[in-house]
C-alpha cells in the first residue's frame, strides 16, 4: 500500500499516512484518521486532568471529598469507597439505543447519569495521601500525580519509586530530590534537569555516574566539580560553602550562572538510551517506537506518550498507562494488562476487545458504556447476550456512519473518531494547557472550554520578599503564613496568588539546606517544565562543524569517528528541540564524543 498525504479535518493542515499505519489500520478494522497526529493527541487530552482539584461531595455517602470534577459540571460523584462497593448498580442506568439521534449525543447522556469515581487514584493502595490523582501506592504523599509507589512527597508529576522528593518532574527512583526534572536514580539531587545515578549534585545538566557537582553539564563519573572544573575533596566543600546555597539570593546568582553554562555545551538530540529504530523523546529501552514521548520498554508503538513495560506493544495514538497492554488504537490513562481496545479513556485490569468505553474497569465485549465493572457484552449499560451484542454493534457502526455527530465547529465525528473534546468534563486548561498552552480566546475559538480561576477567599500574609534569606532564618511560626506568590498572577502558570508551607515541607528544606520557595506550587512546576522538551519534532541536522559547533561557541574535545574532524558533521534526525531553541544539538555519536 502506498503512503497518502490527507488534510486535517480540524487544523486543515497536511500529514502523512504510511503503508506501515494502513497495515495497523486495518489490522484493528479502523478506517484511517481524519484528524492529523497532533490534533488527534490534543483531543485525548482534553479527556486528561491531572493536576487540578476540587471540593466536592460524594453524592451517596454524602462526605465531602476531593475530586477531578468540579461541583458545576452536574456530574454525580462518588467517593472512591462508594464507587467500588456494591452499593450501586452500573446497569441501573442502561439506555436503549436510539437510532434518531447521533451516537456521542446519546454517550453524552449516558456520561451525565452514570456516578464517576472522584479521583482516578488507587485508594486502597494510598495511605494518608488523600490530595493525589492518578497514583497508586503512595504513602504521606501530597499533590502527587501521575505517580506511583512514592513516599513522604508532595508537588510532583511523573514521579515513581521515590522518597522524600519535592517540587519534581519526571523523577523515578530517586530520594531527596528537589525541583529537578528527568532524573533517575539520584540521591539528593537538586535543581538539576537530565541526570542519572548521581548524588549530591546542585544545578547540573546531563550528569550519569556523577558526585558533589555544582553547575556541571555533560559530565561523566566525575566528582568534586563546579562550573566543570575539578577541586580536591577539600576545596570543593569550602567552596560549597561559600557558595551558601542555603541562601535565596546565592542560589538564584548560582542559577543564572549555570543556565548560561548550560547551553555552551552540545546536547543530545534526543533523551533515551538502550533503543532500536526509535523516534520522539524521553524513551528508554524501546524497539520500533515513532513519533512518540517518554515510555520505557515499549515494542510498535507510533504516536504514543506516557506508557511503561511488561511489555507493551503494537499500539497507535496511545496516552498513558500501558503495563502490559497491545493492540491498543485511541486511548488515554488505561492499562494493567489491556488488550483490542479502541477509543476509551480510563479503561482498566484485564480489559479486552472493547471500544468508546470511558472509566471502566475488567470489561470485555463492551461499546460505549460508562463506569462499568467486569461486564460483558453490554451496549450504553445495558446487558444484551452475545448474537444480540454483535448484531446491535455492527448495526450502530453503519449508523454512526449515516447519522455522524457533527460538533459546534462543524467538524464531522463518524466510526473510527475519538470522542469529541465537547464531552469532556474538563475546560481546555483544566487539561492540556501545559503540553499545547492556548490563552483562554485561542481555546475557545478552537471549540474548548475555559474555566476561569474561582475568586479566593484568602490574602496573603507575607509577600515572598519579605521571606528571610536564609533558611536558618525561617521560625516554625512561617507555616501558618499565607505567602504571596512573587508571580502576583503576572503569569500564565495558574499561578494561585497566595500558598502556605505544610509541615514535612519545611522540615525537608532544612534538612537539605534550601531557601523557602517563593513561588506558589503551580508557578513552580511551569517554571520546571521549561526544561522539558515538547511533543513536537522538527526535522534537524547535527550542529558539530568539525572544531566547533556551528555558532562557535563550543570547540570540541576530540575526534569524532563518524566524520573527518575538519568537516561539517551531515547526520540528521528528528528531534524535539525547536530551530530557534539556544542549545547546540548535536547526533549521538558527536555528543557522546564530547561528554568527559
Amino acid at each position: 500500500m502506498n503512503p497518502e498525504t490527507r488534510n486535517c479535518q480540524n487544523c486543515k493542515n497536511e500529514f502523512r499516512i504510511a503503508p506501515e499505519d494502513f497495515e495497523f489500520y486495518e489490522k484493528m478494522e479502523v478506517p484511517p484518521p481524519t484528524w492529523c497526529p497532533e490534533c488527534r493527541l490534543i483531543r485525548r487530552f482534553s479527556f486528561r486532568n491531572e493536576r487540578n482539584l476540587y471540593a466536592n461531595t460524594c453524592a451517596l455517602c454524602g462526605q465531602n471529598i476531593i475530586s477531578v470534577f468540579h461541583h458545576d459540571l452536574g456530574f454525580t460523584v462518588y467517593c472512591q469507597p462508594c464507587w467500588w462497593s456494591d452499593k450501586w448498580n452500573p446497569l441501573d442506568y442502561e439506555q436503549d439505543y436510539d437510532f434518531s439521534k447521533p451516537f456521542f449525543a446519546q454517550f453524552r447522556e449516558l456520561m451525565r447519569k452514570t456516578p464517576w469515581a472522584a479521583l482516578m487514584s488507587d485508594y486502597v493502595t494510598n495511605v494518608n495521601s488523600d490530595y493525589v490523582n492518578m497514583a497508586s501506592h503512595s504513602k504521606n504523599c501530597y499533590l502527587t500525580s501521575h505517580a506511583d509507589h512514592n513516599e513522604d512527597s508532595a508537588y510532583a508529576s511523573g514521579l515513581k519509586l521515590s522518597k522524600d522528593c519535592y517540587d519534581g518532574t519526571m523523577v523515578q527512583q530517586s530520594e531527596l530530590s528537589y525541583e529537578c526534572l528527568n532524573v533517575t536514580k539520584g540521591f539528593k539531587n537538586v535543581f538539576s534537569v537530565d541526570c542519572e545515578n548521581s548524588y549530591d549534585i546542585y544545578f547540573s545538566r546531563n550528569l550519569v555516574g556523577c558526585s558533589n557537582c555544582v553547575g556541571c553539564v555533560n559530565l561523566r563519573n566525575k566528582s568534586h566539580h563546579i562550573f566543570n572544573e575539578p577541586y580536591t575533596k577539600e576545596e570543593y566543600f569550602k567552596k560549597l560553602e561559600e557558595l551558601n546555597l542555603g541562601s535565596y539570593e546565592s542560589l538564584m546568582r548560582v542559577r543564572e550562572k549555570t543556565e548560561k553554562l548550560w547551553n555552551k555545551f552540545p546536547q543530545k538530540y534526543y533523551h533515551g538510551a538502550y533503543n532500536t529504530k526509535v523516534s520522539g523523546d524521553y524513551i528508554h529501552h524501546s524497539k520500533d517506537v515513532h513519533a512518540s514521548y517518554e515510555m520505557i520498554g515499549v515494542e510498535n508503538a507510533k504516536f504514543c506518550q506516557f506508557l511503561s513495560t511488561k511489555p507493551t506493544e503494537d499500539c497507535y495514538d496511545y496516552t498513558e498507562w500501558g503495563d502490559s497492554a497491545s493492540l491498543i488504537y485511541e486511548a488515554i490513562v488505561s492499562g494493567v494488562e489491556i488488550s483490542k481496545l479502541k477509543f476509551v479513556w480510563g479503561v482498566r485490569s484485564g480489559s479486552r476487545e472493547s471500544e468508546y468505553t470511558m472509566h471502566s474497569t475488567g470489561i470485555k465485549n463492551v461499546f460505549g458504556c460508562v463506569n462499568l465493572r467486569k461486564k460483558e457484552y453490554c451496549i450504553l449499560n445495558r446487558q444484551y447476550t452475545k448474537e444480540s451484542f454483535d448484531k446491535l454493534k455492527a448495526k450502530i457502526i453503519g449508523h454512526m456512519y449515516e447519522m455522524p455527530y457533527v460538533d459546534a465547529k462543524g467538524r464531522i465525528y463518524k466510526y473510527g473518531e475519538f470522542f469529541p473534546s465537547e464531552l469532556s468534563p474538563f475546560a481546555y486548561n483544566e487539561t492540556v494547557q501545559e503540553f499545547f498552552p492556548l490563552t483562554k480566546e485561542e481555546a475557545i475559538k478552537q471549540g474548548f472550554r475555559w474555566r476561569d480561576p474561582e475568586a479566593r477567599q484568602y490574602q496573603a500574609s507575607v509577600a515572598a520578599s519579605s521571606l528571610p534569606d536564609n533558611i536558618k532564618d525561617a521560625p516554625d511560626s512561617i507555616l501558618g503564613e499565607v505567602i504571596g506568590c512573587a508571580h502576583e498572577e503576572k503569569c500564565n502558570h495558574q499561578c494561585t496568588k497566595a500558598f502556605r508551607l505544610i509541615s514535612p515541607e519545611l522540615a525537608f528544606l532544612r534538612k537539605m539546606n534550601l531557601p523557602l520557595p517563593r513561588l506558589c506550587p503551580n508557578c513552580r512546576h511551569y517554571e520546571r517544565i521549561k526544561y522539558r522538551n515538547p511533543m513536537r519534532l522538527w526535522k534537524g541536522s547535527c550542529q558539530c562543524a568539525g572544531a566547533d559547533s556551528e555558532n562557535l561557541v563550543y570547540k570540541n574535545s576530540g575526534g569524532h569517528p563518524n566524520h573527518d574532524p575538519a568537516e561539517h558533521c551531515h547526520n540528521g534526525f528528528e528531534t524535539s528541540y525547536a530551530p530557534d531553541r539556544p542549545e547546540i544539538v548535536y547526533c549521538e555519536s558527536c555528543y557522546l564524543a564530547e561528554v568527559m
